[in-house]
């Protein structure tokens, strides 16, 4: 069975940066289940698992646009301390939640002196090319309960 729209596909993968160096894995943990087509996992992936079937490896890359999009300069401010009401000072590398005029963003905190404070609002991984090393453990029909309520 290959994989398609609405199958439920079993994969372990490592993901890892355009230099090499390992993001995340799978490997030595429980594989990732996930139902195909519904954007659950980034798109450069999922395009690459399309028609694949259990026991197929492969290895694939992923331009930041099909996967964690571009960098945003505009998502990196530097702020003033007195903006943040917290008891206690943020560390570099926290995230925090701010607030904007589109809704809420995470932002994780890059740096900090005696008056200001710099947080990103990117994902970690916008702007990098990524390369998924891929093993498809298993595909199969999702249940009726899957396709109502998802995984």
């Amino acid at each position: 069975m290959e994989i398609a729209h609405r199958r439920v596909a079993t994969v372990h993968f490592t993901l890892s940066d355009d230099s090499g160096q390992r993001i995340t894995t799978t490997r030595g943990h429980d594989p990732l289940v996930y139902m195909h087509g519904n954007g659950s996992i980034i798109a450069g992936l999922e395009e690459a698992l399309e028609g694949r079937k259990a026991g197929e490896s492969f290895t694939v890359d992923i331009p930041p646009e099909r996967g964690f999009g571009p960098r945003h300069d505009s998502l990196v401010q530097t702020l003033p301390r007195t903006m943040f009401n917290g008891s206690a000072t943020p560390a570099v590398g926290e995230k925090l939640r701010a607030q904007t005029e589109k809704g809420p963003l995470d932002v994780i905190v890059t740096a900090l002196d005696d008056s200001q404070i710099t947080v990103d609002g990117n994902n970690p991984l916008a702007g990098r090319v990524l390369r998924a090393d891929v093993e498809v453990v298993g595909v199969r029909v999702a249940t009726p309960d899957e396709l109502q309520f998802g995984l």
